[in-house]
C-alpha cells in the first residue's frame, strides 16, 4: 500500500482555512458547518457539494444536537480537529493507493471524524451522507 504524504494544493487551501476557522466553533457541530463551508469551494469535494445544491447558506436550522460534549468530537480533542482529520485523510488516500491527498480524502475525514454531527450538518443543507457518497463516486 502506498503512503501519500503530499497533500494536493486544494486539500492544503482547505485544511488552512480550516484550522483559522475551527477556534471560532462553540460545538462540534459548528465546527462541521465550518468544515462544510471550507471544502464546498475547494476541489472535487466541492465539486460534488455544489452539484447536491449545498450552497454557503444552511438551507433549514440543524436538529439540536443535545450537549456538545456527546456528540462527535471530544472537547479534549477539539483544538486538535484538523490534525485528527489531516491524518484520516492521509490514511484514505493510501489505502486508495494515491500519491496525493485530495479534497475528496478530507471530506471523507471529516464525515469520519464528525459522524453524526456531519449527518445534522448536510442535512440541514438539503443532503445526505448517502447522496454525498453517491455523487462522490460519479465524479
Amino acid at each position: 500500500m502506498s503512503t501519500a504524504t503530499e497533500l494536493a494544493p486544494e486539500a492544503a487551501i482547505a485544511l488552512g482555512l480550516a484550522s483559522t476557522a475551527l477556534p471560532f466553533a462553540r460545538t462540534p457541530e459548528e465546527e462541521a458547518e465550518r468544515w462544510l463551508r471550507v471544502l464546498r469551494l475547494n476541489g472535487d469535494a466541492g465539486a460534488a457539494l455544489q452539484a447536491l445544491g449545498v450552497s454557503e447558506g444552511q438551507l433549514q436550522t440543524p436538529e439540536d444536537s443535545g450537549d456538545p460534549k456527546q456528540a462527535g468530537v471530544s472537547d479534549t480533542d477539539r483544538h486538535d480537529a484538523v490534525s485528527q482529520v489531516t491524518e484520516r485523510a492521509i490514511q484514505i488516500a493510501g489505502e486508495r493507493e494515491a500519491t496525493e491527498v485530495a479534497t475528496t480524502d478530507v471530506l471523507m475525514a471529516v464525515m469520519g471524524v464528525y459522524g453524526a454531527d456531519f449527518d445534522r450538518v448536510l442535512r440541514a443543507h438539503g443532503t445526505s451522507r448517502d447522496d454525498l457518497i453517491e455523487q462522490l463516486g460519479s465524479l
